[in-house]
């Protein structure tokens, strides 16, 4: 299934990876250690918007969550544990089939689908909660991806965005360091000329007619061996906009 912001080749890139997706200790070993994180996040802002209780089991019950690039569902399978009904888009179809698995392996309700965020607004489909985590550094046209994510928002509803920033910092950590040195991931997963400042990112989702409100960069700290929450948005960095 193709659309207009799919990069064939990045497709393919991690459609190689699909039976690695819930290997702990594989190819996507940061992504399970950066998971908690960015869930935590997506949680205390929908909370904090809905007026939810975030410590409750089910904070997300009753929204619809488009999880944009949902991969094997690293992500979508523990939002739809918190209460949310997801939907997993991904242009892969090797990647569908392992969330699907892993769903049914973990007896989590959650709709996992090939196609891509313009497939659901084309079909008239809008979400409270829009999710595009890690993915627009892939795409083939920024704009068009971003105006299809503001566009699945319903009135009323979130974007959360989260990719990695060109800075030079970026380019030591996250592609020297965690693709050549401490092969953390293949080499090649990012180009650093396809990273976007927070700026970049927060304009594009404003030009699109949300209103960017808020960011949080995402650090490591190596002596602890642990992802948390930064003002620090040299590298990784979240952006939330509301319409």
């Amino acid at each position: 299934m193709q659309g207009s912001t799919i990069d064939p080749a990045e497709v393919a890139r991690f459609e190689a990876l699909a039976e690695t997706w819930w290997d702990p200790k594989g190819p996507m070993k940061v992504l399970h250690r950066f998971n908690p994180v960015r869930l935590a996040y997506i949680r205390d802002e929908a909370a904090a918007h809905f007026g939810r209780d975030a410590k409750s089991l089910t904070p997300l019950a009753g929204l619809s969550v488009v999880d944009v690039g949902c991969g094997g569902g690293v992500l979508s399978l523990p939002l739809a544990r918190l209460g949310a009904a997801v939907t997993g888009v991904d242009p892969a179809p090797a990647n569908i089939g392992v969330a699907r698995l892993q769903a049914e392996r973990t007896d989590t309700d959650a709709t996992f689908r090939e196609g891509t965020i313009e497939d659901a607004v084309a079909a008239g489909e809008r979400f409270d909660i829009v999710l595009a985590m890690e993915v627009v550094e892939h795409v083939a046209d920024v704009d068009a991806f971003v105006g299809a994510c503001c566009a699945a928002v319903k009135p009323g509803g979130l974007l959360v965005m989260a990719t990695l920033n060109r800075t030079l910092k970026s380019f030591a950590l996250a592609i020297v360091g965690a693709e050549y040195v401490l092969r953390w991931l293949p080499r090649g997963t990012h180009d650093w000329n396809r990273f976007l400042t927070p700026d970049e990112l927060s304009d594009a989702i404003a030009a699109h007619g949300l209103r960017p409100d808020g960011e949080a960069g995402v650090v490591y700290n190596p002596l602890a061996d642990r992802w948390s929450l930064s003002s620090d948005t040299d590298v990784n960095y979240m952006v939330v906009a509301r319409r």
